[in-house]
Protein backbone atom coordinates (compact mmCIF):
# COMPACT_ATOMS: atom_id res chain seq x y z
CA UNK A 1 0.00 0.00 0.00
CA UNK A 2 1.09 3.56 -0.73
CA UNK A 3 0.48 5.61 2.42
CA UNK A 4 0.74 9.40 2.27
CA UNK A 5 0.76 11.83 5.21
CA UNK A 6 -0.51 15.03 3.59
CA UNK A 7 0.43 17.50 6.33
CA UNK A 8 2.44 17.71 9.57
CA UNK A 9 0.97 16.19 12.72
CA UNK A 10 2.53 18.69 15.14
CA UNK A 11 4.97 16.14 16.54
CA UNK A 12 8.68 15.85 15.74
CA UNK A 13 9.47 14.23 12.41
CA UNK A 14 11.56 11.55 14.08
CA UNK A 15 8.49 10.41 16.00
CA UNK A 16 6.51 10.22 12.77
CA UNK A 17 9.24 7.99 11.34
CA UNK A 18 9.05 5.71 14.37
CA UNK A 19 5.30 5.33 13.94
CA UNK A 20 5.65 4.70 10.21
CA UNK A 21 8.43 2.13 10.65
CA UNK A 22 6.02 -0.72 11.39
CA UNK A 23 4.14 -0.04 8.16
CA UNK A 24 7.36 0.15 6.16
CA UNK A 25 8.62 -3.06 7.75
CA UNK A 26 5.52 -4.78 6.38
CA UNK A 27 6.36 -3.63 2.86
CA UNK A 28 4.21 -0.54 2.63
CA UNK A 29 5.46 2.72 1.14
CA UNK A 30 5.23 5.82 3.34
CA UNK A 31 5.53 9.44 2.18
CA UNK A 32 5.56 12.38 4.59
CA UNK A 33 4.88 15.99 3.59
CA UNK A 34 6.21 18.46 6.13
CA UNK A 35 4.21 21.42 4.82
CA UNK A 36 0.48 22.09 4.79
CA UNK A 37 -1.37 23.21 1.67
CA UNK A 38 -5.03 23.69 0.81
CA UNK A 39 -4.29 24.15 -2.89
CA UNK A 40 -6.32 21.51 -4.69
CA UNK A 41 -3.85 20.91 -7.47
CA UNK A 42 -1.06 20.37 -4.95
CA UNK A 43 -3.22 18.06 -2.84
CA UNK A 44 -4.03 16.00 -5.92
CA UNK A 45 -0.35 15.87 -6.80
CA UNK A 46 0.46 14.56 -3.33
CA UNK A 47 -2.43 12.10 -3.00
CA UNK A 48 -3.26 10.94 -6.52
CA UNK A 49 -1.31 7.67 -6.25
CA UNK A 50 -2.16 6.96 -2.60
CA UNK A 51 -4.05 3.95 -1.29
CA UNK A 52 -4.25 5.55 2.17
CA UNK A 53 -3.97 9.19 3.19
CA UNK A 54 -3.50 10.76 6.60
CA UNK A 55 -4.67 14.31 7.26
CA UNK A 56 -5.92 16.38 10.19
CA UNK A 57 -8.35 19.26 9.57
CA UNK A 58 -7.23 19.86 6.00
CA UNK A 59 -10.26 20.32 3.69
CA UNK A 60 -10.57 17.25 1.48
CA UNK A 61 -13.40 17.84 -1.02
CA UNK A 62 -14.99 15.44 -3.46
CA UNK A 63 -13.09 16.61 -6.54
CA UNK A 64 -9.78 15.94 -4.80
CA UNK A 65 -10.98 12.54 -3.58
CA UNK A 66 -12.15 11.58 -7.06
CA UNK A 67 -8.74 12.54 -8.45
CA UNK A 68 -7.28 9.76 -6.26
CA UNK A 69 -8.47 6.59 -8.04
CA UNK A 70 -6.58 4.17 -5.78
CA UNK A 71 -7.74 5.71 -2.51
CA UNK A 72 -9.23 3.15 -0.13
CA UNK A 73 -8.82 4.59 3.35
CA UNK A 74 -8.47 7.98 5.07
CA UNK A 75 -7.07 8.16 8.59
CA UNK A 76 -8.10 11.51 10.05
CA UNK A 77 -5.99 13.05 12.79
CA UNK A 78 -9.04 14.85 14.13
CA UNK A 79 -12.31 14.03 15.87
CA UNK A 80 -14.69 15.73 13.45
CA UNK A 81 -14.82 14.82 9.77
CA UNK A 82 -17.00 17.66 8.47
CA UNK A 83 -14.01 18.90 6.41
CA UNK A 84 -14.08 15.68 4.36
CA UNK A 85 -16.64 14.94 1.63
CA UNK A 86 -18.12 11.91 3.35
CA UNK A 87 -20.77 11.48 0.64
CA UNK A 88 -18.08 10.90 -1.97
CA UNK A 89 -16.22 8.56 0.38
CA UNK A 90 -19.34 6.46 0.94
CA UNK A 91 -20.15 6.35 -2.77
CA UNK A 92 -16.65 5.04 -3.49
CA UNK A 93 -16.45 2.74 -0.48
CA UNK A 94 -13.53 4.64 1.05
CA UNK A 95 -13.17 3.90 4.76
CA UNK A 96 -12.77 7.00 6.94
CA UNK A 97 -11.45 6.60 10.50
CA UNK A 98 -11.10 9.44 12.99
CA UNK A 99 -8.85 9.93 16.00
CA UNK A 100 -11.58 9.44 18.57
CA UNK A 101 -10.66 10.41 22.10
CA UNK A 102 -7.30 12.02 21.47
CA UNK A 103 -8.35 15.47 22.69
CA UNK A 104 -10.91 14.54 25.35
CA UNK A 105 -8.82 15.82 28.26
CA UNK A 106 -7.41 18.86 26.45
CA UNK A 107 -10.80 20.18 25.30
CA UNK A 108 -12.52 19.46 28.61
CA UNK A 109 -9.78 21.22 30.56
CA UNK A 110 -9.86 24.26 28.27
CA UNK A 111 -13.63 24.39 28.69
CA UNK A 112 -13.15 25.02 32.39
CA UNK A 113 -10.34 27.45 31.69
CA UNK A 114 -12.82 29.52 29.70
CA UNK A 115 -15.57 29.15 32.29
CA UNK A 116 -13.37 30.28 35.18
CA UNK A 117 -11.83 33.07 33.09
CA UNK A 118 -15.31 34.49 32.47
CA UNK A 119 -16.75 33.91 35.93
CA UNK A 120 -13.72 35.44 37.68
CA UNK A 121 -13.11 38.16 35.05
CA UNK A 122 -9.53 37.07 34.49
CA UNK A 123 -8.91 39.20 31.38
CA UNK A 124 -10.19 42.49 32.84
CA UNK A 125 -8.44 41.74 36.16
CA UNK A 126 -5.16 41.31 34.32
CA UNK A 127 -5.70 44.59 32.49
CA UNK A 128 -6.62 46.40 35.71
CA UNK A 129 -3.50 45.15 37.47
CA UNK A 130 -1.24 46.26 34.62
CA UNK A 131 -2.97 49.65 34.58
CA UNK A 132 -2.34 50.18 38.31
CA UNK A 133 -5.99 49.75 39.29
CA UNK A 134 -7.65 47.65 42.00
CA UNK A 135 -10.33 44.94 41.99
CA UNK A 136 -13.05 47.61 42.08
CA UNK A 137 -15.86 46.54 39.74
CA UNK A 138 -14.23 43.20 39.04
CA UNK A 139 -15.84 40.93 41.63
CA UNK A 140 -16.84 37.70 39.89
CA UNK A 141 -18.77 34.55 40.66
CA UNK A 142 -18.02 31.04 41.91
CA UNK A 143 -18.51 27.95 39.80
CA UNK A 144 -19.67 26.00 42.85
CA UNK A 145 -23.44 25.57 42.89
CA UNK A 146 -23.99 26.71 39.32
CA UNK A 147 -26.11 24.78 36.82
CA UNK A 148 -23.88 23.48 34.05
CA UNK A 149 -25.77 22.66 30.85
CA UNK A 150 -23.88 20.25 28.61
CA UNK A 151 -25.01 19.89 25.00
CA UNK A 152 -23.62 16.58 23.73
CA UNK A 153 -22.65 13.75 26.07
CA UNK A 154 -19.98 12.02 24.07
CA UNK A 155 -16.51 11.48 25.49
CA UNK A 156 -15.72 15.18 25.90
CA UNK A 157 -19.15 16.05 27.26
CA UNK A 158 -18.85 13.25 29.80
CA UNK A 159 -15.40 14.42 30.88
CA UNK A 160 -16.77 17.96 31.31
CA UNK A 161 -19.56 16.51 33.44
CA UNK A 162 -17.08 14.64 35.63
CA UNK A 163 -15.07 17.80 36.24
CA UNK A 164 -18.22 19.85 36.76
CA UNK A 165 -19.41 17.44 39.42
CA UNK A 166 -16.13 17.86 41.30
CA UNK A 167 -16.64 21.63 41.19
CA UNK A 168 -20.06 21.15 42.77
CA UNK A 169 -22.24 21.96 39.77
CA UNK A 170 -25.75 20.79 39.04
CA UNK A 171 -25.54 18.92 35.74
CA UNK A 172 -28.10 19.23 32.94
CA UNK A 173 -27.68 17.48 29.59
CA UNK A 174 -29.14 17.49 26.11
CA UNK A 175 -27.97 14.87 23.64
CA UNK A 176 -29.19 12.77 20.74
CA UNK A 177 -28.77 9.66 22.87
CA UNK A 178 -28.99 9.32 26.63
CA UNK A 179 -26.30 7.40 28.51
CA UNK A 180 -26.88 5.42 31.67
CA UNK A 181 -23.38 6.30 32.87
CA UNK A 182 -24.29 9.99 32.52
CA UNK A 183 -27.38 9.50 34.65
CA UNK A 184 -25.32 7.57 37.19
CA UNK A 185 -22.98 10.54 37.39
CA UNK A 186 -25.93 12.72 38.32
CA UNK A 187 -26.72 14.28 34.94
CA UNK A 188 -30.33 15.16 34.28
CA UNK A 189 -31.35 14.91 30.62
CA UNK A 190 -33.77 17.64 29.55
CA UNK A 191 -35.08 19.27 26.41
CA UNK A 192 -32.76 21.77 24.75
CA UNK A 193 -35.06 24.67 25.61
CA UNK A 194 -35.17 23.67 29.27
CA UNK A 195 -31.40 23.35 29.44
CA UNK A 196 -30.91 26.78 27.90
CA UNK A 197 -33.45 28.41 30.22
CA UNK A 198 -32.11 26.88 33.44
CA UNK A 199 -28.34 26.80 32.94
CA UNK A 200 -25.88 29.31 34.30
CA UNK A 201 -23.27 27.94 31.93
CA UNK A 202 -24.03 26.32 28.56
CA UNK A 203 -21.18 24.39 26.97
CA UNK A 204 -21.22 22.76 23.53
CA UNK A 205 -19.72 19.32 22.87
CA UNK A 206 -21.63 18.06 19.86
CA UNK A 207 -20.38 17.38 16.32
CA UNK A 208 -21.34 19.60 13.39
CA UNK A 209 -24.12 17.96 11.40
CA UNK A 210 -27.11 19.17 9.41
CA UNK A 211 -29.11 18.92 12.66
CA UNK A 212 -26.65 20.89 14.80
CA UNK A 213 -25.74 23.65 12.32
CA UNK A 214 -27.01 26.91 13.88
CA UNK A 215 -28.42 24.88 16.76
CA UNK A 216 -28.00 27.98 18.89
CA UNK A 217 -29.74 30.55 16.76
CA UNK A 218 -31.22 33.91 17.77
CA UNK A 219 -34.32 32.34 19.27
CA UNK A 220 -32.49 29.75 21.34
CA UNK A 221 -29.84 32.19 22.54
CA UNK A 222 -32.77 34.32 23.63
CA UNK A 223 -33.89 31.55 25.99
CA UNK A 224 -30.72 31.83 28.07
CA UNK A 225 -30.50 33.77 31.31
CA UNK A 226 -29.00 37.26 30.99
CA UNK A 227 -26.52 36.18 33.68
CA UNK A 228 -25.48 33.02 31.78
CA UNK A 229 -22.33 32.35 29.78
CA UNK A 230 -21.88 30.29 26.64
CA UNK A 231 -18.82 28.14 25.90
CA UNK A 232 -18.12 26.75 22.43
CA UNK A 233 -15.14 24.44 22.03
CA UNK A 234 -17.00 22.18 19.56
CA UNK A 235 -17.65 23.63 16.08
CA UNK A 236 -18.16 27.25 15.13
CA UNK A 237 -21.22 26.91 12.85
CA UNK A 238 -23.24 25.38 15.70
CA UNK A 239 -23.72 28.95 16.95
CA UNK A 240 -25.06 31.99 15.10
CA UNK A 241 -22.16 34.35 15.80
CA UNK A 242 -24.09 37.45 14.75
CA UNK A 243 -26.96 36.62 17.09
CA UNK A 244 -24.53 35.81 19.92
CA UNK A 245 -22.65 39.09 19.47
CA UNK A 246 -25.92 41.01 19.47
CA UNK A 247 -27.09 39.31 22.67
CA UNK A 248 -23.81 40.18 24.38
CA UNK A 249 -23.93 43.80 23.23
CA UNK A 250 -27.54 44.16 24.39
CA UNK A 251 -26.80 42.68 27.82
CA UNK A 252 -28.96 39.64 27.21
CA UNK A 253 -26.04 37.32 27.94
CA UNK A 254 -23.21 37.77 30.43
CA UNK A 255 -20.30 36.36 28.44
CA UNK A 256 -18.94 33.83 25.97
CA UNK A 257 -15.82 31.72 25.69
CA UNK A 258 -15.22 30.82 22.05
CA UNK A 259 -12.50 28.62 20.56
CA UNK A 260 -14.13 27.77 17.21
CA UNK A 261 -15.61 29.84 14.41
CA UNK A 262 -17.19 29.54 10.97
CA UNK A 263 -13.68 29.49 9.50
CA UNK A 264 -10.30 28.61 10.91
CA UNK A 265 -8.31 31.50 12.42
CA UNK A 266 -6.90 33.96 11.56
CA UNK A 267 -10.29 35.66 11.67
CA UNK A 268 -11.35 38.71 9.74
CA UNK A 269 -11.00 41.81 11.92
CA UNK A 270 -14.70 42.50 11.41
CA UNK A 271 -15.83 39.16 12.85
CA UNK A 272 -18.88 40.01 14.99
CA UNK A 273 -17.54 38.43 18.19
CA UNK A 274 -14.28 40.38 18.22
CA UNK A 275 -15.92 43.62 19.31
CA UNK A 276 -18.59 42.06 21.53
CA UNK A 277 -18.20 42.58 25.29
CA UNK A 278 -17.15 39.84 27.73
CA UNK A 279 -15.81 37.47 25.10
CA UNK A 280 -12.73 35.32 25.60
CA UNK A 281 -11.74 34.46 22.02
CA UNK A 282 -9.14 31.77 21.39
CA UNK A 283 -7.52 30.65 18.09
CA UNK A 284 -8.91 27.08 18.01
CA UNK A 285 -6.51 25.77 20.62
CA UNK A 286 -8.75 23.37 22.57
CA UNK A 287 -7.44 20.17 21.00
CA UNK A 288 -3.85 21.39 20.83
CA UNK A 289 -1.65 20.14 23.64
CA UNK A 290 1.60 18.24 23.30
CA UNK A 291 0.05 15.24 25.00
CA UNK A 292 -2.99 15.29 22.70
CA UNK A 293 -0.82 15.50 19.57
CA UNK A 294 1.15 12.45 20.72
CA UNK A 295 -2.07 10.49 21.31
CA UNK A 296 -3.49 11.64 17.99
CA UNK A 297 -0.51 10.45 15.98
CA UNK A 298 -0.57 7.05 17.67
CA UNK A 299 -4.29 6.64 16.97
CA UNK A 300 -4.06 7.52 13.27
CA UNK A 301 -1.29 4.98 12.68
CA UNK A 302 -3.12 2.38 14.77
CA UNK A 303 -6.21 3.01 12.62
CA UNK A 304 -4.21 2.11 9.52
CA UNK A 305 -2.61 -0.98 11.04
CA UNK A 306 -5.93 -2.32 12.27
CA UNK A 307 -7.65 -1.60 8.94
CA UNK A 308 -4.90 -3.48 7.12
CA UNK A 309 -5.50 -6.41 9.49
CA UNK A 310 -9.22 -6.36 8.69
CA UNK A 311 -10.14 -5.05 12.16
CA UNK A 312 -10.95 -1.37 11.53
CA UNK A 313 -11.58 0.96 14.46
CA UNK A 314 -13.01 4.47 14.74
CA UNK A 315 -14.90 4.10 11.45
CA UNK A 316 -17.12 7.08 10.69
Amino acid sequence: MNIVLLEPLAIPEDKVKVLAAKLEASGHQFTYYSSRTEDKSELISRASDADIVILSNLPFPGDVINACPKLKMISVAFTGVDHIDMKTCRERGIVVCNAAGYSTHSVAELTFGLIISLLRKVKPCDTATRDGRTREGLIGNELYGKTLGIIGTGAIGMRVAEIGKVFGCRLLAYSRTQKEEAKALGMEYTSLDTLLAQSDIVTLHTPLTDDTRLLLNKERIGLMKPTAILINTARGPIVDSVALARALKEGKLAGAGIDVYETEPPLSKDHPLLDAPNVVALPHIGFATREAFERRAQIVFDNILLWLEGKPQNVM
